[in-house]
């Protein structure tokens, strides 16, 4: 179950025909593969996409790779960024490029989508206690000797059913002890105390292997950076206990992580405070919605937000619907919805609005409510819209965004298409 390698698959992907899977597509391009409709370097403005339609920026996007490996890097922090944001595994391949340690996923299919694309290491942040994945892992295990994942436990009954599944298997399963973040939190065990048996209860297999300790400060409750710090702080006292305890005895290397896309400073913060243990500690930052950023929810929350000297994350979506009702002068309607924009943290931000190859600012239009196939825009007196223009807008929650395109250009600032990211979920 070895992959030869993910280039291959990658490759692959330039080779699928343009059909009626992807929307947004030039309608005269069916039939082309997605390799050479890439070679043409159609404009999006003018090169017969049809609306609706999303977009990168290539410049944001490689812009928002390169500052997170800078990131990573200066604070001495490993990086498994959360491939759910995206699950596009010409991504994956880039952030790998940029000095990811691997990708995290949440759930199983995700895991082999990773693997069909070459992805050697995988963080699965989530326990996994279902019999038929942990079977197919344990067997991709044996066959890759590279192959490395690493996942969560957070209760003695969830080792039992995980040694169930794998008893036979050739190689033991890495798992971290998932702590939460506080009462009411999410997953996670509550007490330190219930990590401490959970640990010896994976000690006492075969089949796994105690690599670490993990959590998602995200959930801690009236999250600010005392809070959160001091969550990481258990999380980080856990891990010297359990080393003191002797319960890492099979470990090559202690996993410490946590980390998504919020306080990602505070990670860096607390992570550099680990105390020295019994073997090299991996700090593993798992944050992913940097790679788009956004123009909602995550532009506010950013780290970056609280330490500017580090750098800014740039939104690299937008998406471009096209007025086809103006019905009153305060109401106008574009073409694209919930099928096509995020918005289960914020509704999308009218941007600019683009007519006879001019773009100018979105003056007085605001989203008021999306329906399935349309957006519902008032506007003011200010605002100059007119059936056909198009209006581009900022998005909110990068996850949200991919799992609603299967293939999404990658523009130029001056419109120009350079590639195609294939996203699966």
């Amino acid at each position: 179950m070895a992959r030869e390698t993910g280039s291959d698959a990658l490759a692959q992907l330039a080779g699928e025909r343009v059909d009626h899977r992807f929307k947004g597509l030039p309608p005269d391009a069916a039939g082309l593969t997605v390799g050479e409709l890439a070679a043409e370097r159609r404009n999006l403005f003018t090169g017969g996409f049809a609306t609706p339609v999303l977009a990168l920026s290539a410049e944001r996007l490689a812009h928002n790779l390169a500052l997170m490996e800078t990131y990573a890097a200066r604070h001495g922090l490993a990086f498994a960024p959360h491939g759910k944001t995206s699950m596009a595994p010409q991504l994956f391949a880039r952030q790998i490029e940029h000095g990811a340690w691997g990708i995290t996923v949440a759930a199983p299919h995700q895991v082999w989508v990773a693997r069909e694309f070459g992805v050697r290491r995988i963080f699965l942040a989530n326990e996994l206690v279902d019999a038929a994945a942990l079977r197919r892992i344990a067997a991709e295990l044996a066959a890759d000797p590279d192959f490395r994942l690493v996942t969560y436990v957070d209760s003695v009954r969830g080792v039992e059913l995980m040694d169930a599944a794998l008893t036979g298997t050739a190689r033991p399963l890495d798992v971290v002890v998932e702590l939460a973040a506080g009462e009411g939190a999410r997953t996670g065990a509550r007490t330190e105390a219930e990590c401490a048996e959970i640990a010896a209860a994976v000690a006492a297999t075969d089949t796994l292997r105690l690599v670490g300790v993990a959590g998602y400060e995200g959930e801690v409750p009236k999250a600010d950076p005392e809070r959160v710090a001091a969550y990481l702080r258990r999380l980080t006292a856990l891990a010297a206990a359990l080393d003191a305890g002797g319960l890492f005895g099979k470990a090559e290397e202690i996993v410490v992580s946590a980390g998504g896309s919020a306080w990602f400073d505070t990670v860096a913060e607390v992570f550099a405070e680990v105390p020295e243990l019994s073997r090299p500690v991996l700090k593993l930052l798992r944050s992913g919605a940097y790679v788009s950023h956004d123009d909602g929810h995550y532009r506010r929350i950013t780290p970056f937000n609280r330490v500017p000297e580090e750098g800014a994350l740039e939104p690299a979506f937008r998406l471009w619907a096209q007025v086809v009702s103006r019905p009153e002068p305060g109401q106008a309607f574009v073409n694209a919805g919930k099928r096509d924009a995020a918005y289960d943290l914020d509704k999308p931000e009218a941007q600019v609005v683009r007519r006879d190859g001019t773009e100018r600012p979105a003056t007085g239009i605001t989203v008021t409510a999306l329906s399935d196939q349309h957006m519902w825009l008032a506007t003011t007196p200010e605002a100059d819209v007119m059936v056909g223009d198009w209006i581009g807008f900022g998005l909110s929650h990068p996850c949200t965004s991919f799992d609603k395109w299967q293939l999404i250009p990658v523009a130029e600032a001056d419109g120009t298409v350079v590639e195609y990211v294939r996203t699966f979920f």
